[in-house]
């Protein structure tokens, strides 16, 4: 298996409502049918599914799919502004702010939000990453 992830699939109670709150975070939304609602990214898709539909696929009962699972998505910008920026955007789509921008022991600036459906996501600045050209991650940052 290469180390990549491909596509991340969200379960979401209300697929337009749900694309509606990334759309207003700025995110631009591909055709994908009826069912499924796509946001490419950089490497990645993020893909929207109705949790019932996501569910029956894995063969569970919708009940078995819990609450919060300690997964986090993070989005690493170039500077503390942007935090601040997509913080607000995500408050003002809906979302709740589980801890507002702040700056933290390792020298980083950061704010947690939980979208309209409870996926928990990180807006950080860290200035030991450098992003890439096109705003790539890696851990340790790109050269200038």
């Amino acid at each position: 298996m290469q180390q990549r992830i491909s596509l991340i699939t969200l379960g979401v109670e209300d697929l337009d409502r749900a694309a509606a709150f990334y759309e207003a975070l700025g995110w631009q939304k591909e055709d994908a049918g009826a069912e499924l609602r796509i946001f490419n990214l950089l490497g990645q898709s993020i893909g929207l599914y109705p949790r019932e539909n996501l569910a029956r696929d894995m063969g569970i009962e919708l009940s078995e799919i819990g609450g919060f699972s300690g997964v986090t998505f993070a989005h690493n910008v170039q500077d503390r502004a942007s935090v601040d920026d997509i913080a607000a955007r995500a408050k003002d789509a809906g979302a709740r702010m589980i801890k507002p921008p702040h700056e933290v022991f390792w020298g980083g600036y950061i704010a947690y939000f939980a979208d309209l459906d409870g996926h928990v996501w990180e807006v950080a600045h860290n200035p030991f990453s450098k992003l890439g050209p096109n705003g790539e991650f890696r851990w340790g940052g790109y050269p200038d």
